[in-house]
């Protein structure tokens, strides 16, 4: 059970990073929105992050 807990510890904390990465700082305020909002059980909450997610991966509209 640790080494499960371990990997998925480390599976989290890279995909934080890539976000981080590829979208900035919007993009790892996005993440937190979503992850807050889904673990306190806050629709709106977690809606806001989906749409900063989303807004970052469609890009600007040309």
């Amino acid at each position: 059970m640790p080494v499960l807990a371990l990997l998925s510890t480390l599976l989290v904390i890279t995909f934080e990073q890539v976000v981080q990465w590829k979208y900035g700082a919007t993009g790892l305020i996005g993440l937190l929105l979503l992850t807050v909002g889904i673990k306190a059980k806050s629709p709106s909450v977690s809606s806001a992050g989906a749409v900063v997610l989303a807004l970052l991966v469609a890009g600007p509209a040309l």
